[in-house]
């Protein structure tokens, strides 16, 4: 179908800033916001754009990934000797892009994935700056709101001189702007993608949200717990039938996904992970730190060792790990083959000092495991 002149304005100005909210397009176009979503919806209708998300043709036939959660700057204190508790430590800091979600996605646009982020920040310098450098990454990031009255969150993790963790502190107010309707707004980014990954920073009610538009895509939901208090935030969706097709857990978040302590043995993770296929669950892939990992699928569990790495800060590496195994999902692999990616991710991120490493690539995790 043809597009008016109006369309055809429209349309170059998302093709030249495709991360322009509805109020500057009608600015720029010198008319109102409801003009423009008149026009948008026309659009779609005529197949010039695949949704309100403003995904445009060209790119929707590629395995893409969409990551909904975290994104915030990660303020890092690194203590150079002994830790003392109680006073001030001789230590450096730095400071990077971060968020489980947003580390994730950035993984996988090095490792060569299409991805699109949806998230909240501020609209404050920490959130230009983090969405530039995100952007430059190869992430799509017209997903993600501006939030006026929120500050963009912050993660300040203080480590210990092995680049262990001693305690960190997450101020991520901003998330809870990132409602039900807000995801819904952006659903057409969901439309066709490979996985959505929804990461444990989302309130209840859009996780749940979400996990009822992937249903309705028919779109596989990856979800990442986070942390032990946030991971028990899937049991409802559990309970209601809404299970995603993969979850990544370490022991202690496992157990709050079941709401009862589960021993770190082999045997106790098995039957663990059966009990959430027994609700939906299509893998369950457990995160057991130095001792490896167990994935557990229709074919059965398996078990895989960490690899060899001289840690300098652990930082990042689950989020590495969770990327480079939906990388090679994506590329065809099996899951058993992607979680060995996955290893040699995580060892190549403790290494490095970064919390994503910029040089991540299939080919080099695969020459690492050889």
């Amino acid at each position: 179908m043809a597009l008016t002149d109006r369309e055809q304005q429209l349309l170059t100005l998302i093709r030249a800033s495709p991360l322009s909210s509805p109020e500057e397009l009608a600015r720029r176009l010198g008319t109102s916001r409801a003009a423009v979503n008149v026009h948008v919806s026309s659009l779609v209708r005529k197949g010039a754009l695949l949704g309100r998300g403003y995904i445009l043709p060209e790119t929707a036939d590629l395995p893409r990934v969409v990551l909904v959660g975290g994104a915030n700057m990660d303020l890092k204190a690194r203590i150079l000797g002994h830790c003392v508790p109680g006073t001030s430590n001789p230590g450096v800091t730095g400071q990077t892009p971060g968020g489980v979600a947003r580390n994730i996605a950035e993984n996988l646009g090095h490792l060569g994935v299409a991805v699109s982020l949806i998230s909240a920040v501020g609209r404050d310098v920490l959130g230009d700056a983090l969405l530039r450098q995100t952007e430059a990454a190869g992430v799509e990031v017209r997903g993600v709101l501006r939030a006026e009255e929120e500050a963009t969150g912050t993660y300040t993790a203080v480590l210990d001189a092995t680049g262990e963790l001693v305690v960190a502190v997450a101020a991520m107010s901003v998330m809870d702007r990132l409602t039900p309707a807000a995801v819904r707004e952006r659903r057409g980014l969901l439309r066709g993608a490979a996985w959505v990954v929804a990461d444990g920073n989302l309130r209840p009610d859009t996780l749940r949200h979400l996990l009822e538009l992937c249903a309705e895509a028919g779109v596989p939901v990856a979800f990442e717990p986070v942390s032990v208090p946030k991971a028990g935030q899937l049991r409802p969706a559990l309970e209601a039938g809404l299970a995603p097709a993969l979850v990544t857990p370490n022991v202690a978040e496992l157990g709050a996904l079941l709401g009862r302590d589960v021993p770190d043995t082999p045997a106790d993770l098995r039957a663990a992970a059966q009990a959430l296929h027994g609700r939906g669950v299509e893998l369950v892939w457990v995160r057991r730190g130095p001792l490896g990992s167990l994935l557990s699928g229709p074919e059965g569990a398996q078990e895989f060792p960490a690899l060899p790495a001289a840690v300098r800060d652990v930082t990042g590496a689950g989020d590495a790990m969770l990327a480079a195994f939906l990388a090679g999902l994506v590329s065809g692999v099996s899951a058993g083959e992607a979680a060995r990616l996955g290893h040699a991710a995580a060892a190549a991120t403790v290494e490095s000092p970064l919390t994503v490493v910029p040089d991540l690539s299939l080919s080099t995790l695969r020459d690492r495991l050889n």
